[in-house]
């Protein structure tokens, strides 16, 4: 009972420290002087973390209570999405999960116009797979669709199940190649999805808007093609929408986790990859594009907490965003629904699109 008083105090007075200091976020060094006195002064179970969050835009103060929500237990848990299906057991659902995007993909490329394996890049990982409509000569949309997998699995040749509802429908679909880990790093791949989104409005002149899609991983990376400066690219793109499924927006937490092991990712990786960092104020132009961020149901609460505060962010920096929670569905069938024309996803894309 002790023990627990003192966290609770503890946890008390951090919280009132973080809101003061974040008040103040130019005085950082005073900040760390006071939570570091604060920190030698409570139980070992409830140390204080201290991170700096910085973007062009501002830089704050977080606190990080490491016990009893934070342990690296706990982290490793929260960022693991197969221990929360309500399907299957954690094993069973990733084996389905690569199985059904297989298959979908199979049965897309058996009945659709495909350029498969088009190169955007020197690298073998900058291809891309297209799934044209039945009469590409006109204007049609594109959704660029990129995959998941923790930047370490799955690939475009598993990325076309997204496209029969949406290729009936006149929408050209394009699914994203680029290098994972170990191959890739993260500022490698960040920078070949802007690459793909510039090659691609450079080849079809004819496009009548793009369409961001990406699940998990690729949802954190389509966060990273929203607020790309594109003089760099020598490009404009019309990008008109972004669908974000059950991604991650601040990569902070993925350090403490196994899913760091392979990617090497460094604290300033992390800040300068965290798309809730680097929300810039909307533009006349980022304003026309309408974002959708969606979560499923049985994704963890971190998974949940993340998409809530880059829709916070979003929000209030004046974009055009809203947030989807698709219920009864997990992690992995929230993306997997893509291939049929009557999942709430499926439609909320389509009516999107149809409005622009």
């Amino acid at each position: 009972m002790l023990l627990l008083g003192l966290i609770m105090v503890s946890a008390s007075l951090g919280y009132v420290i973080a809101r003061a200091c974040s008040l103040f976020a130019n005085y950082t060094a005073a900040w760390q002087v006071v939570a570091e006195a604060v920190s030698t002064h409570l139980p070992p179970s409830a140390q204080l973390g201290l991170q700096y969050a910085r973007s062009d835009a501002f830089c704050f103060p977080r606190l990080i209570m490491l016990s009893p929500r934070n342990t690296s237990f706990e982290l490793e848990k929260q960022y693991a999405p197969s221990r929360w299906s309500h399907r299957m057991d954690k094993e069973v659902v990733i084996e389905a999960h690569v199985r059904a995007v297989t298959e979908g993909t199979r049965r897309a490329q058996a009945t659709m116009q495909t350029l498969l394996h088009v190169p955007y890049g020197g690298s073998d990982g900058e291809k891309l797979d297209i799934y044209l409509p039945t009469d590409p000569s006109g204007a049609f949309p594109l959704v660029l669709y990129i995959h998941g997998g923790y930047w370490q699995f799955l690939s475009k040749e598993v990325s076309g199940f997204i496209a029969p509802p949406l290729v009936t429908q006149g929408i050209a679909v394009v699914a994203v190649g680029y290098d994972v880990v170990p191959k890739g790093h993260l500022d490698v791949m960040v920078a070949q999805v802007r690459r793909s989104v510039a090659f691609i409005v450079q080849q079809y002149s004819k496009i009548s808007g793009v369409y961001l899609c990406g699940h998990s991983a690729g949802a954190h990376l389509a966060a990273m093609v929203l607020s790309t400066d594109w003089e760099e690219y020598g490009v404009t793109p019309d990008i008109k929408g972004a669908f974000l499924v059950s991604g991650v927006y601040d990569l902070e937490p993925i350090m403490h986790t196994s899913v760091n092991n392979l990617l090497h990712m460094s604290r300033e990786v992390a800040w300068r990859n965290s798309p809730v960092l680097g929300v810039t104020a909307a533009t006349p132009a980022r304003k026309a594009c309408e974002v959708l961020i969606a979560v499923a149901q049985h994704d963890s609460p971190e998974f949940h907490r993340q998409s809530q505060e880059y829709f916070q962010a979003l929000r209030s920096a004046g974009w055009r965003v809203s947030l989807l929670d698709i219920a009864d569905t997990d992690h992995f069938d929230v993306i997997e629904k893509l291939s049929q024309g009557g999942y709430i996803l499926t439609q909320v894309i389509l009516n999107m699109i149809s409005r622009a």
